[in-house]
């Protein structure tokens, strides 16, 4: 198999799986998302995270949502707290034990919610935590861009009408969505001080400001709910593999590649492979769930890694 300079430099970021690895060490990752009304998107994000790589998955929720997340699988945990009196609280405990949060999954746009939200990101960032925003938590950045400007370690992840209303909230102008669009997520991400976005769309435009990655990985014409929380859950477990890679080896430091490009790049190219696998079987049955089954296959058809050290 004859791998792409970025599928070598994403392959350069994933932990090789060892009989001597401890649970956790590849990853605990944090999903806040899921209310009443939407409790499969929560899901999907934590799912997705645990069939990238992750070791284990927490979802922190309402207490409304908690009952139906719990049934749809077994293998993650949830906390029924987002909406309990010291919610913020009781998450900011969890954040030392985490390598990533996902915040917006399911979200919703309740204010109390919000005020959640808001505390524990602050808390993450105390930590150096890397964060992928995502559907709701991105609504409130839109009149809360100090929230995220100038973290490193944060990256959005905007459609291109989510895009529009950030670009508008940090220029007080519509953007020209047919001109450019490179140039104008790159402008955006600047604006906010250098942090990471992914303007997802036909192309998935991906920059921190200095380089832009275009992935053009093919996926496929079905557009079902929830393709964006598979995203974002792989993403949380790339980060954690991206930035763990970059702190134990200096010498990755000097390529223009950062990890939280790498980690955007890898989880959106993944994203796509899955999308076209499923859809070459179920056409336009496809939904989210017949993507998700297909993520061991994506993974290992773009990133061989098992088959790369076995022959070193």
């Amino acid at each position: 198999m004859c791998l792409t300079v970025e599928q070598k430099l994403i392959c350069s970021i994933i932990p090789p799986l060892a009989f001597s690895a401890h649970k956790g060490q590849a990853g605990r990752i944090g999903i806040i998302g899921g209310s009443r009304e939407y409790t499969g998107a929560p899901y999907y994000a934590g799912i997705s995270a645990l069939k990238t790589g992750a070791d284990l998955s927490h979802i922190f929720c309402t207490s409304t949502a908690a009952t139906s997340i719990k049934s749809y699988s077994p293998e993650l945990i949830v906390h029924p707290v987002l909406d309990s009196f010291n919610g913020h609280e009781e998450i900011s405990s969890y954040l030392p034990r985490f390598h990533a949060l996902v915040i917006g999954p399911g979200l919703g746009r309740e204010e109390n919610t919000f005020i959640v939200m808001h505390k524990v990101v602050e808390k993450a960032k105390e930590l150096q935590m890397p964060i992928v925003f995502d559907a709701d938590s991105l609504i409130y950045i839109n009149s809360h861009q100090e929230l995220v400007q100038g973290y490193k370690k944060a990256i959005l992840t905007p459609n291109i009408v989510e895009f529009s209303r950030l670009y508008k909230a940090a220029f007080s102008l519509e953007p020209d969505i047919f001109v450019d669009l490179n140039q104008q997520v790159k402008d955006l991400s600047q604006r906010l001080g250098n942090i990471t976005i992914v303007c997802k769309g036909a192309d998935d435009i991906i920059t921190d400001g200095e380089i832009i990655a275009v992935c053009k990985e093919k996926g496929s014409p079905r557009r079902c709910g929830g393709q964006g929380d598979l995203l974002s859950g792989s993403m949380g477990t790339m980060m954690h593999w991206a930035h763990m890679t970059y702190n134990r080896n200096e010498s990755l430091k000097i390529s223009d590649w950062g990890p939280n490009i790498l980690a955007a790049l890898g989880a959106c190219m993944l994203t796509r492979r899955c999308s076209y696998l499923a859809f070459q079987k179920c056409a336009r049955s496809m939904t989210t769930q017949d993507m998700i089954a297909e993520i061991h296959s994506a993974f290992i058809s773009l990133f061989p890694i098992d088959r790369l050290h076995s022959q070193e």
